[in-house]
This record gives C-alpha cells, sequence and structure tokens, in this order.
C-alpha cells in the first residue's frame, strides 16, 4: 500500500510566493509513485515540517564512504527514524564536475539515470563548493552508486578537512574576456592536491578556483583559499570606432552616467570627438567599463592572473576577501604553471604547518599577520598589500636622531639667489 503524502501546512507557505520554491521540487519527487524513492521523499517532507514546527534540525552525522577514499560522501542519519523510517539514511555524494561545467545532454542523463537507480532523485548542480550534490542515498547504495559514476568519468570532491572540489568558470571556451586557460589551472592543481582531496589531512578545508577575469564568475575572491583571477599587464585595448558608435546609439549623457561615473578611480574621460580616453595608470580592471562597451573595449594583450590568498565565508572572524600575494603571473609556458604550482604547493605546506585546527587560511594569516605568512611562502612583500593604513598614532622613533642631523643640515645650507 502507497504511503500518503504527509500534511506539511508550514512548508505549504514557502510555495506561496512568486518565485520557485524547493518545497514544490521536494513534493514532485514524493509524488512520482512509479519511482523507488518516492516514499524516502515523503518521509524527507514530514520530517522537514516537523523541523520546522519545533525550529530543532534532526539530521546527525556519522561514518560512510567508499572503498579507498576518506572524503566525498557527507553522512546523514535522522534522529527520529521511528516516525520517518524512509529517510532515516539520507547521505550526499559529492560529485567532482568538469573544468569549466562542461556537459553533454548525453552524460547528464546518465547522471540522473544512475541517481534515480540508486538515490532520491534530488540533485542541486551545483552546491556552493561547486559540486554535483546527489542528495538523499541509503548506506548500501552508496557504494554502487559511485562505482557507475566512476564508470562514466566522474570522481568524488572534497569534504572534510581537506582539498575541496574546484570549480573554474567557463573562461576561454565561450569568454571573450579570459585572460588564461583557467580550465587547464584548475586540472593541475586539483592532479596536484587528488590525495590532500580524496583522504583529508588538513587543519580545516582549503578550497582553489579560477575566474578568468575580475568579473569572478567562480566566486573565487569570497570563496576560496587559493583564488586564481586573470587581469593584464599593459593598457587595455580601445576600438574608438565602437566607441563613436555606441555614443552616437546611446548619446553622451548616457556615455557619461553609465560607464564614466561608474568607474572606481575616475580612470575614463570622452573627449570632444567622441573618443575615450583611459587612464592606464589608475585602471584598477574592475571590468566595468568592458561589460558595457564589449564591442569597443578589450582587456590588454599581456595577461596572465593575480593569486589572492585567505577568501571564506563566515567561521571565526566573519567574512574575508582573498589578499593578493602575486599581483601578476604569466600563464602561457610550461615553466609558467610550474611557477603557479609551486606557489599552491607552498601555501599548501604553510597552512599545513602553522594553522589551527578549525582554522582557514585567511584566519591564519590574520592571526599571525601577512607579512609572516608572505615570508613563509617566499613572496616578496608590496607595499600594495597593506591591507589598512596605521591607525595608532605612536610610531617607531629609530632613527629619528640621524634624520633630524640631515633636516638641520638641508636647513643650514645657502639657498640659491632668487632669479
Amino acid at each position: 500500500m502507497a504511503k500518503d503524502m504527509p500534511k506539511t501546512p508550514m512548508l505549504d507557505q514557502l510555495e506561496s510566493g512568486p518565485w520557485p520554491s524547493f518545497v514544490s521540487g521536494l513534493k514532485r519527487l514524493a509524488e512520482a509513485e512509479n519511482k523507488p524513492y518516492a516514499p524516502m521523499m515523503k518521509d524527507l517532507l514530514g520530517q522537514l515540517e516537523r523541523s520546522y514546527e519545533t525550529r530543532k534540525g534532526y539530521w546527525k552525522g556519522g561514518t560512510i564512504g567508499v572503498l579507498g577514499y576518506g572524503a566525498g560522501v557527507i553522512p546523514r542519519f535522522s534522529e527520529i527514524a521511528g516516525e520517518f523510517p524512509a529517510s532515516a539514511e539520507f547521505h550526499t555524494l559529492r560529485i567532482m564536475p568538469p573544468a569549466g561545467m562542461h556537459y553533454t545532454t548525453d552524460i547528464l542523463r546518465q547522471i540522473c539515470d544512475v541517481w534515480e537507480k540508486h538515490g532520491s532523485g534530488l540533485i542541486a548542480l551545483h552546491g556552493q563548493s561547486g559540486d554535483i550534490m546527489l542528495q538523499g542515498c541509503k548506506s548500501e547504495n552508496v557504494q554502487p552508486c559511485f562505482d557507475e559514476l566512476n564508470a562514466l568519468g566522474f570522481d568524488l570532491g572534497g569534504a572534510g578537512a581537506g582539498v575541496r572540489t574546484s570549480i573554474s568558470c567557463i573562461g576561454a571556451a565561450r569568454c571573450e574576456h579570459s585572460c588564461f586557460d583557467e580550465a587547464k589551472a584548475l586540472r593541475l592543481l586539483v592532479n596536484a592536491f587528488l590525495d590532500e582531496m580524496h583522504r583529508p589531512s588538513l587543519p580545516y578545508k582549503f578550497k582553489f578556483k579560477f575566474s578568468g577575469c575580475a568579473n569572478d564568475c567562480a566566486n573565487a575572491t569570497q570563496r576560496s583559499d587559493f583564488a586564481v583571477l586573470g587581469t593584464w599587464r599593459d593598457d587595455m585595448q580601445v576600438d574608438q570606432d565602437a566607441v563613436k558608435q555606441y555614443v552616437a546609439e546611446h548619446g553622451r549623457k548616457w556615455m557619461i552616467d553609465q560607464v564614466l561615473t561608474f568607474c572606481p578611480t575616475n580612470a575614463l574621460s570622452l573627449n570632444d570627438d567622441d573618443t575615450l580616453e583611459v587612464d592606464n595608470r589608475s585602471c584598477v580592471r574592475c571590468m566595468h567599463c568592458i561589460n558595457v562597451m564589449t564591442k569597443a573595449l578589450k582587456p590588454g594583450n599581456e595577461r596572465g592572473v593575480t593569486v589572492l590568498i585567505g577568501g571564506k565565508r563566515t567561521l571565526k572572524i566573519g567574512d574575508l576577501m582573498g589578499t593578493v600575494a602575486v599581483p601578476f603571473l604569466r600563464l602561457e609556458t610550461v615553466e609558467d604553471y610550474e611557477k603557479l604550482l609551486g606557489i599552491a604547493q607552498r601555501v599548501m605546506e604553510f597552512f599545513v604547518e602553522n594553522a589551527l585546527e578549525h582554522e582557514r587560511t585567511g584566519e591564519m594569516i590574520e592571526r599571525i599577520g601577512l607579512v609572516n605568512f608572505l615570508e613563509g611562502i617566499g613572496v616578496e612583500l608590496d607595499p600594495n598589500m597593506v591591507n589598512h593604513p596605521r591607525t595608532n598614532s605612536y610610531v617607531r622613533t629609530d632613527g629619528w636622531d640621524e634624520e633630524a642631523a640631515k633636516w638641520r643640515a638641508r636647513k643650514a645650507a645657502p639657498r640659491p639667489a632668487a632669479e
């Protein structure tokens, strides 16, 4: 006898707004009576409704995995399995996506077929870490499910205190703003740190992310310990004829209001002949003008990457953006990629040796100081790495006597006669 749909008055309210609701998706899976996962999804709805009523979560962890791996499966066991037995186990498999998240429709169908056979049918494509999140699997189905996915060419992603799943934007495959080969860089670092992903042995999680330009479509600056962002070192490319066409179509007021005014460093100015003048020394590569005037503006020809360290979401000391560690690095030759890998290895080694348990890279840097971190990974200091100007009025006075003597000597020297 088929199990009835549970009453979910509180969850039903989440479907009343103007936007699509995850509750509707759960109900659709629960109402698929010809599918083996329907009873699991019905009990899942019942347990979720209970959590909304009591404001308490009823999932607990445990140990579950596949042969040869120490990570990649998130165990979830229900504390109220007696009331909702079909969803007593609701494990999540984290699967690594292809670089740039390129799929064929055929491979997506095969993933769905495997998941309908072994799991709940619930997929998050993709999670915040970039994983394909296959949510809702019983313990006995975890290994056979992974075996079939692995036969398709997929591997488990990261979980726990190890290297997490890396992602890159679609980048050079389709985007004219791309400044390096994102997919190649991703594969290089993932392959180098695969053991740290499959068998966690770090103080806490560590994430790589790759974005082809400062638009940062992979959210690397905010969400990764090691962010690689595309940039350029020479002048922005400007097609003045295309600039004039934009002005002719939209008007000078539009140009001023929507392009020049939004430049954070006032590096743009519009000449009387409707050509654009760029102060490249002041340009911070924010990408706004290029995004608005794609036909007229492009990144420069001398392209490479900037490496930022320490981005993360809230944990011990709140959200952190990545701090620039390497302002510019070309990524063209084999030697260039070896340099990037060397930087990543030194950062990882320093993190392993100096971070506290359950401490992200950014929090470690905040604790020990940026200077100590940069010296530890062998990167020369740069004044542009200052995080915040001095606010303490008390300063060291070493050498003041010598400087005062120089000042007195200059003051006592005869001044040249006025012309």
